[in-house]
C-alpha cells in the first residue's frame, strides 16, 4: 500500500503507486531497505473506494437496500450505519450514510495512460450523510430490518443502550428535498427505546436473525440482558445471564436456532446459551480457556456448525460445534501481529471469513484450500504463510470493524480511525 495524504475529500478513489514488474511481494513483519515504500497492486483489487467523516466512527453496520439481491452490475451503492467516537460526548452522532456511484477501479488492460489518468467526474464516488444526535461516544452499532423500517441499536459509554427508527435519515439521503428539510430544521429523531438497566457501559450487541426484534446487550460488568419486542416496543430482561466473570467483549446470536446464543469474554471463555432456561442455569457449553488473552470477537457461520474467534493474542480460532465440549478448535492461525478487532464469515461461502487487527491487516481466509504437497516439498523463493491466507488488505490505520456487504457478493466495508475503505477483491 501507498501512504496517502490527508485532505477535505468526503469520498473518492483509491490513489496509489502503480507498481511494476521488478516489485516485491511484502508480507507483514518484513523488514524494508532505506527507500522503499509500500505501494497498492491496484490489479488485485476489482473496486477500492474510500469515504472519511468529521469524527472517527469505529463502528459501523450495513444497512439492507430494496436494490436488489447478487447485485454485480456497477456502479454500486451502499447504505451504512455508524457511531463516532469523539472526545466531547455531547457532539456524537449516529451517522447514516449512502455511498453512491462506486465504480469499478479496476483497468481493464488499457495502455493509453491518457484514459488510465483520466479524471472523469462522471466516475466519481458520492457520499450523502444525514445525523442524529447520540447521548454519549457510540462504543457499538448494529442494525436490522424490521417490518420494512431500518431499526438501529447503539451501545452508549454512558452505559445506556439505545433503539433507533431510521426512516427518516434514510430518506433524506435518498432525496434532496428531504434532506433540505432534514438540514435546515435540524431534525434528530429521538431514539424509540432506551434501556438504562445495565450496571455499566458495554459492546456486546447481536439482533436475531430468526426471531425480528430479539436483541442481546452484553455490558463490562459481565451482564448479558434479552431485549424481545412487544406492543409498545420492548421488554428486557430483569436478570442477567450468569456465567461469565469479566467484561462481555461479543455476542452472537445462533444464525439457525430461535433461543440460541453465544458469547465471549475478557475471563478468555466462549460460552453457548440457551434463553428458554433461567438465566442462572442458560449457560449450557463452556469452554473455559479459549484464547490465551482476552476474546474480543465471535462471529457464528450462516451455513455450518462454525464459530470464528479473535483475541488479544492475535489467533484466530475455528471452533466446531460439535466437538465444542473438548475445548480444542478445528483450526487455529497466528498471523495477526496484535489484538484481533473484528471477525466475519462470508455471508454465502462458508468456507470464507474476514479478519481485521490492530495492525492494521484485513486479511481474508478460505479453510477450503489445503497446502499443495509439491509446493510444500520445494525449496519456496517466498515466506511461508498459511495456504489459507487469501489476501492482506493494508492502508488503514488500527482498523476496528469490518462487514461484507449480503447483497452485493465479494464487498467489504471496514472503518479504522483513517475512515472507511469499500472494496471488492480478485480473490473472493
Amino acid at each position: 500500500m501507498a501512504s496517502e495524504s490527508e485532505d477535505d475529500v468526503e469520498m473518492g478513489e483509491e490513489d496509489s503507486v502503480k507498481t511494476n514488474k521488478n516489485d516485491t511481494v511484502y508480507l507483514p513483519g518484513k523488514s524494508m531497505d532505506e527507500g522503499e515504500q509500500l505501494v497498492c497492486d491496484e490489479s488485485t483489487y476489482i473496486m477500492y473506494h474510500q469515504a472519511q467523516t468529521d469524527a472517527p466512527c469505529l463502528s459501523f453496520d450495513i444497512l439492507h437496500d430494496h436494490l436488489g439481491e447478487n447485485r454485480e452490475d456497477f456502479p454500486h451503492t451502499c447504505y451504512v450505519a455508524a457511531g463516532s467516537q469523539t472526545d466531547k460526548t455531547y457532539s456524537n452522532h449516529v451517522i447514516v450514510m449512502k455511498m453512491s456511484n462506486l465504480c469499478k477501479t479496476q483497468k481493464e488492460g488499457s495502455d493509453d495512460e491518457d484514459d488510465d489518468e483520466s479524471d472523469d467526474d462522471d466516475e466519481l464516488p458520492e457520499l450523502e450523510t444525514a445525523i442524529i444526535k447520540h447521548d454519549g461516544c457510540v462504543n457499538r452499532i448494529r442494525a436490522t430490518f424490521l417490518g420494512e423500517k431500518n431499526v438501529a441499536a447503539t451501545w452508549s459509554e454512558k452505559g445506556k443502550v439505545f433503539i433507533w427508527d431510521l426512516s427518516r435519515p434514510v430518506n433524506a439521503v435518498n432525496s434532496s428535498e428531504v434532506m433540505t428539510e432534514y438540514t435546515k430544521n435540524c431534525e434528530s429523531p429521538a431514539p424509540i427505546h432506551v434501556f438504562e438497566g445495565h450496571a455499566d457501559e458495554g459492546y456486546a450487541l447481536d439482533w436475531s436473525q430468526k426471531s425480528p426484534g430479539r436483541l442481546l446487550s452484553g455490558d463490562c460488568k459481565k451482564n448479558i440482558h434479552l431485549w424481545t419486542p412487544n406492543s409498545s416496543g420492548w421488554s428486557v430482561s430483569q436478570q442477567s445471564f450468569v456465567g461469565h466473570t469479566a467484561s462481555v467483549e461479543d455476542i452472537q446470536w445462533s444464525p439457525n436456532e430461535d433461543n440460541v446464543f453465544a458469547s465471549c469474554s475478557v475471563d478468555k471463555s466462549i460460552r453457548i446459551w440457551d434463553t428458554r432456561a433461567a438465566p442462572r442455569k442458560a449457560c449450557m457449553l463452556t469452554t473455559s480457556n479459549a484464547h490465551d488473552e482476552d476474546i474480543n470477537v465471535i462471529n457464528w457461520n450462516g451455513n455450518e456448525p462454525f464459530i470464528v474467534s479473535g483475541g488479544d493474542d492475535g489467533v484466530i480460532k475455528i471452533w466446531d460445534l460439535r466437538q465444542f465440549q473438548t475445548g480444542q478448535p478445528a483450526a487455529l492461525f497466528k498471523h495477526h501481529t496484535s489484538p484481533v478487532t473484528s471477525v466475519e464469515w462470508h455471508p454465502t461461502d462458508s468456507s470464507v471469513f474476514a479478519v481485521a487487527g490492530e495492525d492494521d491487516q484485513l486479511s481474508l481466509w478460505d479453510l477450503s484450500v489445503e497446502r499443495d504437497a509439491e509446493a510444500s516439498g520445494a525449496e519456496k523463493a517466498e515466506p511461508d504463510v498459511p495456504p489459507q491466507l487469501l489476501f492482506i488488505h493494508q492502508g488503514q490505520s488500527e482498523i476496528k470493524e469490518l462487514h461484507w456487504h449480503s447483497q452485493i457478493p465479494g464487498v467489504i466495508i471496514s472503518t479504522a480511525i483513517s475512515g472507511f475503505n469499500i472494496f471488492r477483491t480478485i480473490s473472493v
